[in-house]
């Protein structure tokens, strides 16, 4: 199996099959793409479009909508036709539902073949995705894990994960069906890992990383970052979903700072910020709140210190476009790196504002002379 080395961080990633989601490539060299689902009724089109496009403009490349039954696979011919980003359709049992959602254009199916039915129901679906050249996404999850194999492992395992997707592969392979990623899930955090690393040594299609059920936003945010973080470290992942239960945004702003923490992807500010200590000389903990709540709808990225005396501040603000270290009787600014100019603390969030949005017109100026250029 290939690598595919971030010469910049080190982390080297294993070489997987490229697949098409829409226009998302998964796997190879591809940037590590982000999921989220929606959680709206599918027979209800508008609310269902309206949160893909907030999904969107949070930055998801790639969005999973439920079709469960007949009236939400109506719904989802209308709700492909005009949304913004690649749709993956979630299918289970009903094989039918994988031909409508086929026909309604779905970007990816997500099915498991072993759950589908007669050898000619699963040849049936396969034909069909052959023919529109559909990938299909395998979702193994710890969850509903075959009883048969619950009864040979007794309880669910990484081997037992592991046995079940290459059951549901094997489908595929016989079929000579090769456009597939594959998500072994499980909601503990050590039992995940575990399987994506056996699996990854087994199969060379790209690999949908997730800790399923995760839990609430705290809790489930740290399990994933913990899971997946360490995976992607190991260079496993080609495609990631945070699976918490709270607003689908959430999920694709956490996979973001997860892919940012690493220096794998940036989007939007990367804020590095001091918890503060009796040493501050502003407010540190307040000015960042300012400071996330005003400045969500920043796409571009930038690196913004905000430190809170002179321990650390001048050592963080020289590797960044901006940077504050607090100081007494002001606060010393740095631009690009160097120090500036100062400024009072009540002045200070609305300063950094300011400066971060002056920042971004500076930036995208830059790259629009460099298209003009080029």
């Amino acid at each position: 199996m290939g690598i595919v080395v971030n010469s910049e961080h080190q982390i080297i990633r294993k070489k997987t099959r490229k697949i098409l989601i829409g226009d998302v490539p998964v796997g190879g060299d591809s940037p590590i793409s982000i999921q989220s689902m929606t959680n709206t009724l599918t027979s209800d089109s508008e609310s269902t479009i309206n949160q893909i496009k907030q999904l969107s403009e949070a930055g998801a490349d790639i969005v999973r909508v439920s079709v469960p039954d007949q009236e939400a696979a109506d719904s989802f011919k209308l709700i492909k036709a005009r949304s913004p980003v690649p749709l993956v359709a979630d299918i289970h049992f009903d094989y039918t539902m994988a031909l409508e959602a086929i026909k309604g254009g779905a970007d990816c199916i997500r099915i498991n073949p072993g759950n589908i039915g007669k050898e000619e129901k699963i040849r049936e679906v396969i034909s069909a995705a052959k023919d529109t050249s559909t990938p299909i996404r395998v979702g193994i999850n710890a969850g509903s894990l075959e009883r048969k194999l619950q009864i040979k492992y007794g309880e669910p395992n990484a081997d037992a994960l592991v046995e079940s997707a290459l059951n549901h592969i094997n489908i595929l392979k016989r079929l000579n069906f090769e456009d597939f990623k594959l998500s072994i899930k499980a909601s503990d955090v050590q039992l995940t890992v575990e399987s994506y690393k056996k699996i990854s040594e087994l199969i060379d299609q790209p690999l949908h990383l997730g800790i399923t059920e995760a839990g609430g936003f705290r809790s489930g945010t740290v399990k994933s970052a913990m899971g997946l973080g360490s995976l992607l470290m190991d260079g496993i992942g080609d495609t990631l979903r945070i699976s918490l239960a709270s607003d689908p945004v959430d999920e694709v702003k956490v996979g973001w700072d997860i892919l940012r923490s690493l220096k794998i992807r940036s989007r939007g500010i990367n804020f590095i910020a001091c918890p503060s200590c009796s040493r501050m000389n502003f407010d540190v903990i307040g000015t960042m709140n300012q400071l996330e709540s005003r400045l969500e709808d920043i796409k571009e990225n930038i690196d913004v210190a905000v430190i809170g005396c002179y321990v650390n501040g001048p050592g963080e603000s020289k590797h960044t476009h901006i940077g504050v270290t607090g100081g007494s009787p002001k606060n010393l600014i740095y631009l690009d790196g160097k120090p500036d100019h100062k400024i009072e603390s009540e002045e200070l969030a609305d300063h950094l504002e300011k400066l971060i949005r002056e920042k971004v017109k500076e930036k995208a100026k830059d790259q629009e002379n460099l298209i003009a250029k080029n």
